[in-house]
C-alpha cells in the first residue's frame, strides 16, 4: 500500500477514530471477518493471524443504552453499558440534534473477544454469557482470555495455557490452525504499529500535538488494519504538526476510548500533554519480534499491564516522570462513576507530581466537571505559590 501524504494521513485517523466501523464495513464487503475485542491485553496478533480485523469495541456519547440498562446497570462502569448497548444494537443510526444522523462507530464483528483488563470488563462477559444462555438476545460468539498478572513464573504459565486456548478457539472458528507464517506477518504488522505509536508519543513530547489529536491518532490503530495504521501514523507525522497554546494538564486514572473529554478540556484552555491510560501514551509496547506463543505470553505477562493492576507506588513513580517528561503544569485524575479503583492511589500520586493536582470523581461517560476542576487547580495553584 502506498502511503498517503501527510495531510491525507491526519485525515484518514481522524476517521478511523470518529467512525469506529469504517474499516470493519470495508473488511465485510469484501467478505472477510471481523472480531471485536475489549481490553488493552487482547493477544490482537492471534486475531490478525486468523485471517480477522480486531477492532477494539468502544462507547460512543449520545448512545442510547436503554436497553443495556435493562441488563446491565447500577454500580459498573457507564463505558462497558454504552459498549453492550452497541452490542445489542449494531449498526443502527443515531440521530444527533440540528445535524443529520450518524452511524453508529461500533462495527457488527463475527465474533467478540473479551479479558479481564478491569472488573466491568468481567461483568460485561458474565451479562454477555448469561443472555445467551437464556436465548434473550441475539449477538456474535463470545470468548473469554483470562490472562494474569503476578509476578513469577506460575503466572507465565498460566498465561501460556489461555494463549493457546485462545488460538485453538479461533482455528475452530475459521475452520484450520494458524500457521507460522501467518502468526509471523501479524507480529510483523503490529510490531510496525507500536513502533509508529512509539514515535507518536516521542513527537508529542516534543511539543507537536494537541492531547486531543494524539489522542485520535492513537484510537485509529484499534480499528484499522495494523500495516495500514503503521504505514498512515507514519505518514501523518511526517507533515507538519502545531500544539495549541493551554494550560499543560497530565491526566491520568478512567481510560478515554473517545476524545469527548479531551476536547471540552482543551476547549476551556486546558491542553492535554500526556496520560497514563491505555487508549493514550499509557497503551505504549515494546516489540514482540519473535513470532511464537512463547514470546506473545511473555509480552502479555510482562510489557502489558492494565492500569487496574499497577501497584500504586507504581503509578505514582510513573506519574512523576510523566509531568517531568511531558512538561505537564498540573495532574488530573479522572474517574467515571462507578470506576472508583483510581481514587486509591491519587493520594501518593499528587504527592509525587509536584503539581497542583485535582481528583474529580463520578464523571459521566464522556463528559468533565470544568468549574470544579479550574476551582481545584487553580486553587491550589495558588497556594502553592505563596
Amino acid at each position: 500500500m502506498e502511503s498517503p501524504e501527510p495531510r491525507q494521513a491526519a485525515t484518514d485517523l481522524r476517521a478511523a477514530h470518529d467512525d469506529r466501523g469504517l474499516h470493519a464495513l470495508r473488511r465485510a464487503a469484501q467478505g472477510r471477518p471481523v472480531v471485536g475485542y475489549i481490553g488493552c491485553d487482547t493477544p490482537v496478533e492471534l486475531i490478525a493471524a486468523a485471517g480477522a480485523l480486531p477492532v477494539r469495541l468502544a462507547g460512543r456519547a449520545g448512545r442510547d443504552t436503554t436497553l443495556a440498562r435493562t441488563y446491565l446497570d447500577g454500580c459498573v462502569d457507564p463505558q462497558a453499558v454504552n459498549i453492550l448497548a452497541a452490542i445489542l444494537t449494531p449498526q443502527e443510526h443515531d440521530a444527533v440534534p440540528d445535524q443529520t444522523p450518524a452511524p453508529d462507530q461500533t462495527p457488527a464483528p463475527d465474533l467478540i473477544v473479551i479479558t479481564h483488563d478491569c472488573d466491568a470488563s468481567l461483568q460485561l462477559f458474565y451479562t454477555l454469557r448469561e443472555l445467551r444462555r437464556i436465548g434473550a438476545q441475539t449477538f456474535p460468539p463470545v470468548h473469554f482470555v483470562d490472562l494474569l498478572y503476578l509476578p513469577g513464573e506460575p503466572t507465565r504459565r498460566h498465561n501460556l495455557g489461555r494463549i493457546r486456548r485462545f488460538a485453538d478457539q479461533l482455528a475452530a472458528w475459521r475452520g484450520r490452525a494458524i500457521d507460522a507464517a501467518e502468526l509471523a506477518e501479524a507480529v510483523a504488522d503490529h510490531d510496525a504499529a507500536r513502533a509508529a505509536r512509539t514515535e507518536l508519543r516521542r513527537r508529542r513530547r516534543a511539543g507537536a500535538l494537541s492531547g486531543s489529536e494524539a489522542l485520535r491518532w492513537y484510537a485509529a490503530g484499534t480499528a484499522m488494519p495494523a500495516r495500514e495504521y503503521a504505514d498512515t501514523l507514519t505518514a501523518a507525522l511526517a507533515g507538519d504538526t502545531a500544539r495549541p497554546a493551554g494550560r499543560a494538564v497530565f491526566v491520568s486514572g478512567s481510560s478515554h476510548d473517545t476524545a469527548d473529554v479531551y476536547d471540552a478540556l482543551e476547549g476551556d484552555g486546558w491542553l492535554v500533554v500526556g496520560e497514563d491510560h491505555d487508549w493514550g501514551d499509557g497503551g505504549d509496547q515494546p516489540p514482540i519480534g519473535e513470532p511464537t506463543l512463547e514470546a506473545l505470553t511473555d509480552h502479555y505477562t510482562r510489557a502489558v499491564l492494565p492500569t487496574v493492576a499497577r501497584p500504586p507506588h507504581r503509578m505514582a513513580d510513573a506519574i512523576r516522570d510523566a509531568v517531568g517528561g511531558s512538561g505537564a503544569h498540573y495532574v488530573l485524575t479522572y474517574c467515571r462513576q462507578y470506576d472508583d479503583a483510581h481514587r486509591w492511589g491519587y493520594p501518593a500520586q499528587a504527592a509525587a507530581a509536584g503539581v497542583p493536582a485535582a481528583l474529580l470523581r463520578d464523571q459521566p461517560y464522556a463528559g468533565i466537571d470544568l468549574p470544579d476542576l479550574s476551582s481545584q487547580l487553580l486553587s491550589q495553584e495558588a497556594r502553592m505559590a505563596r
